[in-house]
Protein backbone atom coordinates (compact mmCIF):
# COMPACT_ATOMS: atom_id res chain seq x y z
CA UNK A 1 0.00 0.00 0.00
CA UNK A 2 1.57 3.70 -0.96
CA UNK A 3 2.44 5.44 2.01
CA UNK A 4 0.11 8.52 2.50
CA UNK A 5 2.91 10.24 3.56
CA UNK A 6 5.27 9.52 0.35
CA UNK A 7 4.37 12.78 -1.27
CA UNK A 8 4.28 15.17 1.91
CA UNK A 9 6.62 17.95 1.39
CA UNK A 10 9.84 18.44 3.79
CA UNK A 11 10.05 21.38 5.09
CA UNK A 12 11.78 24.09 3.11
CA UNK A 13 13.82 21.93 1.39
CA UNK A 14 13.91 22.72 -2.66
CA UNK A 15 15.78 21.32 -5.49
CA UNK A 16 18.34 23.94 -5.56
CA UNK A 17 19.25 23.00 -2.38
CA UNK A 18 19.68 19.14 -3.29
CA UNK A 19 21.43 20.19 -6.57
CA UNK A 20 24.42 21.74 -4.24
CA UNK A 21 24.04 19.03 -1.86
CA UNK A 22 24.65 16.34 -4.63
CA UNK A 23 27.83 17.57 -6.36
CA UNK A 24 28.80 18.60 -2.71
CA UNK A 25 28.22 14.93 -1.74
CA UNK A 26 29.82 13.34 -4.91
CA UNK A 27 33.10 15.33 -4.97
CA UNK A 28 34.01 14.47 -1.53
CA UNK A 29 33.62 10.51 -2.68
CA UNK A 30 36.31 11.84 -5.79
CA UNK A 31 33.66 11.75 -8.23
CA UNK A 32 35.45 14.09 -11.24
CA UNK A 33 32.56 14.83 -12.99
CA UNK A 34 30.38 15.77 -9.82
CA UNK A 35 28.69 18.60 -11.37
CA UNK A 36 27.24 16.94 -13.92
CA UNK A 37 26.34 13.61 -12.24
CA UNK A 38 24.51 15.49 -9.32
CA UNK A 39 22.30 17.15 -12.31
CA UNK A 40 21.42 14.08 -14.11
CA UNK A 41 20.51 12.55 -10.30
CA UNK A 42 18.27 15.52 -9.05
CA UNK A 43 16.67 15.52 -12.91
CA UNK A 44 15.79 11.20 -12.74
CA UNK A 45 14.64 12.56 -8.74
CA UNK A 46 12.31 15.42 -9.75
CA UNK A 47 11.58 14.70 -13.10
CA UNK A 48 12.57 17.96 -14.16
CA UNK A 49 14.92 17.72 -17.25
CA UNK A 50 17.06 20.88 -19.08
CA UNK A 51 15.36 24.46 -18.54
CA UNK A 52 12.62 22.96 -16.65
CA UNK A 53 14.94 22.09 -13.72
CA UNK A 54 16.34 25.31 -13.82
CA UNK A 55 12.33 26.79 -13.44
CA UNK A 56 11.64 24.17 -10.67
CA UNK A 57 15.04 25.31 -8.47
CA UNK A 58 12.81 26.55 -5.62
CA UNK A 59 10.10 23.75 -5.72
CA UNK A 60 9.85 21.90 -2.30
CA UNK A 61 11.07 18.67 -2.35
CA UNK A 62 8.51 15.52 -1.28
CA UNK A 63 9.29 12.46 1.08
CA UNK A 64 9.40 9.88 -1.90
CA UNK A 65 11.92 12.29 -4.10
CA UNK A 66 14.13 12.68 -1.51
CA UNK A 67 14.41 8.94 -0.85
CA UNK A 68 15.02 8.06 -4.20
CA UNK A 69 17.65 11.12 -4.53
CA UNK A 70 19.19 10.10 -1.25
CA UNK A 71 19.40 6.33 -2.56
CA UNK A 72 20.88 7.67 -6.31
CA UNK A 73 23.63 10.05 -4.55
CA UNK A 74 24.72 7.00 -2.31
CA UNK A 75 24.83 4.47 -5.02
CA UNK A 76 26.75 7.22 -7.54
CA UNK A 77 29.43 7.95 -4.27
CA UNK A 78 30.01 4.48 -4.21
CA UNK A 79 30.92 4.06 -7.46
CA UNK A 80 28.05 2.69 -9.20
CA UNK A 81 27.64 4.11 -13.21
CA UNK A 82 25.67 6.66 -12.98
CA UNK A 83 24.16 4.90 -16.07
CA UNK A 84 23.03 2.26 -13.91
CA UNK A 85 22.43 4.89 -11.01
CA UNK A 86 19.64 6.28 -13.01
CA UNK A 87 18.40 3.36 -14.53
CA UNK A 88 18.36 4.87 -18.09
CA UNK A 89 20.93 6.27 -21.20
CA UNK A 90 20.41 7.79 -24.60
CA UNK A 91 21.45 6.35 -27.33
CA UNK A 92 20.94 8.36 -30.64
CA UNK A 93 16.93 8.22 -30.74
CA UNK A 94 16.31 5.54 -28.13
CA UNK A 95 16.39 6.16 -24.16
CA UNK A 96 17.41 2.48 -23.12
CA UNK A 97 17.19 0.68 -20.01
CA UNK A 98 20.36 0.04 -18.67
CA UNK A 99 21.52 -2.15 -15.69
CA UNK A 100 24.81 -4.46 -15.39
CA UNK A 101 23.45 -7.24 -17.75
CA UNK A 102 25.08 -5.78 -20.40
CA UNK A 103 27.14 -3.10 -21.52
CA UNK A 104 26.57 0.47 -21.25
CA UNK A 105 26.16 2.22 -24.77
CA UNK A 106 29.03 4.31 -25.63
CA UNK A 107 28.70 7.59 -27.71
CA UNK A 108 31.38 5.82 -30.56
CA UNK A 109 29.30 2.80 -31.07
CA UNK A 110 26.45 5.89 -32.12
CA UNK A 111 29.54 5.84 -35.49
CA UNK A 112 29.14 2.35 -36.11
CA UNK A 113 24.72 2.44 -36.31
CA UNK A 114 26.13 5.29 -39.30
CA UNK A 115 28.29 2.66 -40.80
CA UNK A 116 25.77 0.08 -40.70
CA UNK A 117 22.92 2.48 -41.86
CA UNK A 118 25.12 3.62 -45.28
CA UNK A 119 25.15 -0.37 -46.47
CA UNK A 120 21.91 -0.59 -45.67
CA UNK A 121 21.23 2.71 -47.88
CA UNK A 122 23.15 0.66 -50.82
CA UNK A 123 21.77 -2.26 -50.60
CA UNK A 124 18.29 -0.78 -50.98
CA UNK A 125 19.27 0.57 -54.17
CA UNK A 126 21.41 -2.67 -54.98
CA UNK A 127 18.57 -5.07 -53.95
CA UNK A 128 15.11 -6.02 -55.63
CA UNK A 129 14.20 -7.09 -51.89
CA UNK A 130 11.28 -5.41 -50.02
CA UNK A 131 13.42 -5.70 -46.72
CA UNK A 132 16.98 -5.61 -46.01
CA UNK A 133 17.89 -7.64 -43.12
CA UNK A 134 20.40 -6.86 -40.78
CA UNK A 135 21.84 -9.10 -37.56
CA UNK A 136 23.58 -7.33 -34.99
CA UNK A 137 25.69 -10.18 -32.92
CA UNK A 138 26.11 -9.50 -29.52
CA UNK A 139 23.06 -6.67 -29.03
CA UNK A 140 23.12 -5.95 -25.28
CA UNK A 141 20.80 -3.43 -24.45
CA UNK A 142 19.81 -3.64 -28.05
CA UNK A 143 20.96 0.01 -29.14
CA UNK A 144 22.17 -0.89 -32.44
CA UNK A 145 19.27 -3.51 -33.94
CA UNK A 146 16.86 -1.03 -32.64
CA UNK A 147 18.72 1.68 -33.49
CA UNK A 148 18.81 0.66 -37.23
CA UNK A 149 15.24 -0.51 -36.65
CA UNK A 150 13.97 2.65 -35.70
CA UNK A 151 15.54 4.90 -38.40
CA UNK A 152 15.27 2.09 -41.47
CA UNK A 153 11.85 0.98 -42.39
CA UNK A 154 12.66 -1.09 -44.78
CA UNK A 155 14.88 -3.24 -42.37
CA UNK A 156 14.13 -7.29 -40.70
CA UNK A 157 16.82 -6.74 -37.79
CA UNK A 158 17.97 -9.87 -35.74
CA UNK A 159 19.21 -9.09 -32.21
CA UNK A 160 21.40 -11.81 -31.02
CA UNK A 161 23.18 -12.33 -27.75
CA UNK A 162 24.36 -15.49 -25.77
CA UNK A 163 23.65 -13.86 -22.73
CA UNK A 164 20.60 -14.65 -21.40
CA UNK A 165 20.40 -11.90 -18.95
CA UNK A 166 21.77 -9.04 -21.37
CA UNK A 167 18.55 -10.60 -24.08
CA UNK A 168 16.16 -9.87 -20.69
CA UNK A 169 17.47 -6.64 -20.77
CA UNK A 170 16.86 -6.11 -24.38
CA UNK A 171 13.29 -7.31 -24.41
CA UNK A 172 12.43 -4.78 -22.17
CA UNK A 173 14.03 -1.91 -24.09
CA UNK A 174 12.01 -3.37 -27.33
CA UNK A 175 9.23 -3.37 -25.58
CA UNK A 176 8.89 0.68 -25.98
CA UNK A 177 10.20 0.30 -29.02
CA UNK A 178 6.53 0.97 -30.93
CA UNK A 179 5.96 -0.22 -34.00
CA UNK A 180 9.44 -0.71 -35.30
CA UNK A 181 9.86 -3.28 -32.94
CA UNK A 182 8.22 -5.32 -34.92
CA UNK A 183 10.46 -5.74 -37.13
CA UNK A 184 12.97 -7.13 -34.57
CA UNK A 185 13.42 -10.97 -33.11
CA UNK A 186 15.89 -11.55 -30.27
CA UNK A 187 17.30 -14.86 -30.56
CA UNK A 188 19.91 -16.38 -27.95
CA UNK A 189 23.33 -18.15 -28.84
CA UNK A 190 26.77 -17.43 -29.52
CA UNK A 191 27.04 -15.63 -32.56
CA UNK A 192 25.69 -17.05 -35.68
CA UNK A 193 24.58 -20.23 -34.05
CA UNK A 194 21.17 -17.59 -32.39
CA UNK A 195 20.33 -17.34 -36.33
CA UNK A 196 18.39 -20.01 -37.98
CA UNK A 197 19.81 -21.88 -41.38
CA UNK A 198 17.59 -20.15 -43.89
CA UNK A 199 19.03 -16.88 -43.29
CA UNK A 200 22.16 -18.31 -44.62
CA UNK A 201 23.14 -16.43 -47.82
CA UNK A 202 20.53 -13.78 -47.13
CA UNK A 203 21.77 -11.20 -44.80
CA UNK A 204 22.10 -7.67 -45.77
CA UNK A 205 24.63 -6.22 -42.85
CA UNK A 206 26.05 -8.22 -40.04
CA UNK A 207 26.74 -5.39 -37.41
CA UNK A 208 28.44 -6.10 -34.33
CA UNK A 209 30.03 -4.71 -30.94
CA UNK A 210 32.07 -7.66 -29.45
CA UNK A 211 34.06 -8.46 -26.86
CA UNK A 212 37.25 -6.95 -27.76
CA UNK A 213 39.47 -5.82 -24.35
CA UNK A 214 42.54 -8.47 -24.08
CA UNK A 215 42.66 -10.44 -20.75
CA UNK A 216 45.29 -8.80 -18.79
CA UNK A 217 44.90 -5.48 -20.32
CA UNK A 218 43.35 -2.89 -17.34
CA UNK A 219 40.08 -1.49 -17.16
CA UNK A 220 38.44 1.34 -15.38
CA UNK A 221 37.57 0.69 -12.19
CA UNK A 222 34.18 1.09 -12.72
CA UNK A 223 33.96 -1.06 -15.69
CA UNK A 224 35.69 -3.59 -14.28
CA UNK A 225 33.38 -3.76 -11.14
CA UNK A 226 30.46 -2.65 -12.55
CA UNK A 227 29.71 -3.87 -16.45
CA UNK A 228 30.06 -8.11 -17.84
CA UNK A 229 33.47 -9.72 -18.49
CA UNK A 230 31.62 -11.61 -20.69
CA UNK A 231 31.46 -8.53 -22.72
CA UNK A 232 34.57 -7.25 -22.47
CA UNK A 233 36.72 -9.63 -23.03
CA UNK A 234 38.21 -12.08 -25.90
CA UNK A 235 41.22 -13.68 -25.27
CA UNK A 236 45.05 -12.93 -24.84
CA UNK A 237 44.78 -10.50 -28.04
CA UNK A 238 41.38 -9.67 -27.82
CA UNK A 239 40.84 -11.43 -30.85
CA UNK A 240 38.70 -14.70 -30.18
CA UNK A 241 35.44 -13.49 -31.20
CA UNK A 242 35.89 -11.06 -34.16
CA UNK A 243 38.02 -14.00 -35.45
CA UNK A 244 34.57 -16.10 -35.48
CA UNK A 245 32.53 -13.25 -36.44
CA UNK A 246 34.89 -12.10 -39.72
CA UNK A 247 35.48 -15.82 -40.97
CA UNK A 248 31.79 -16.84 -40.43
CA UNK A 249 29.73 -14.06 -41.83
CA UNK A 250 30.55 -14.93 -46.21
CA UNK A 251 28.19 -17.84 -45.35
CA UNK A 252 25.63 -15.82 -43.85
CA UNK A 253 25.88 -12.48 -46.20
CA UNK A 254 24.23 -11.95 -49.43
CA UNK A 255 26.75 -11.09 -52.40
CA UNK A 256 27.50 -7.66 -51.89
CA UNK A 257 26.17 -8.02 -48.29
CA UNK A 258 28.69 -6.32 -45.28
CA UNK A 259 30.06 -6.34 -41.99
CA UNK A 260 31.26 -3.84 -39.72
CA UNK A 261 32.42 -4.05 -36.42
CA UNK A 262 33.58 -2.00 -33.57
CA UNK A 263 37.11 -2.97 -32.11
CA UNK A 264 40.07 -1.58 -30.09
CA UNK A 265 42.20 0.96 -32.07
CA UNK A 266 45.34 -1.43 -31.83
CA UNK A 267 43.18 -4.20 -33.87
CA UNK A 268 42.25 -2.76 -36.67
CA UNK A 269 44.81 -3.41 -39.26
CA UNK A 270 44.58 -6.91 -38.17
CA UNK A 271 41.13 -7.35 -38.48
CA UNK A 272 41.29 -5.77 -41.87
CA UNK A 273 43.82 -8.27 -43.15
CA UNK A 274 41.13 -10.93 -41.57
CA UNK A 275 38.26 -9.31 -43.47
CA UNK A 276 40.15 -9.15 -46.78
CA UNK A 277 41.85 -13.29 -46.03
CA UNK A 278 37.97 -13.95 -45.69
CA UNK A 279 36.86 -12.64 -49.11
CA UNK A 280 35.83 -9.26 -48.42
CA UNK A 281 36.33 -6.71 -50.61
CA UNK A 282 36.63 -2.55 -50.12
CA UNK A 283 37.65 -3.18 -46.68
CA UNK A 284 37.90 -0.15 -44.88
CA UNK A 285 38.91 1.37 -41.02
CA UNK A 286 37.05 4.61 -39.97
CA UNK A 287 37.52 6.62 -37.38
CA UNK A 288 35.10 7.76 -34.11
CA UNK A 289 34.62 11.41 -32.91
CA UNK A 290 38.27 11.56 -31.44
CA UNK A 291 39.95 10.02 -34.35
CA UNK A 292 40.77 6.61 -33.07
CA UNK A 293 40.62 3.56 -35.66
CA UNK A 294 37.80 2.12 -34.35
CA UNK A 295 35.73 0.34 -36.94
CA UNK A 296 36.29 -1.69 -40.10
CA UNK A 297 33.73 -2.79 -42.38
CA UNK A 298 33.86 -4.46 -46.14
CA UNK A 299 31.78 -5.91 -48.56
CA UNK A 300 31.62 -8.97 -50.70
CA UNK A 301 31.61 -9.35 -53.85
CA UNK A 302 28.12 -9.08 -55.80
CA UNK A 303 28.81 -11.81 -58.30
Amino acid sequence: MTDPAADDLIGTVTWGQLLSEAADRLSGAGGESADLDARRIVEAASGFEGAELVLARDQLVTVRAMASFDSMVARRAAGEPLQHVIGSWGFRRLDLMVDGRALIPRPETETLVDLALSHVDRLAVESDSAAITVVDLGTGTGAIAFSVALERVNTSVWATDRSADALALARANLAGLGRAGARVRIAEGEWYAALPAELEGSVAVIVSNPPYVTDDDPLPAEVEAWEPAAALRSGPDGLDDLRIIVAAAPRWLQPGGALVVELDPRQASTVAELMEAAGFTEVAVDVDLLERQRFVGGRLPSN
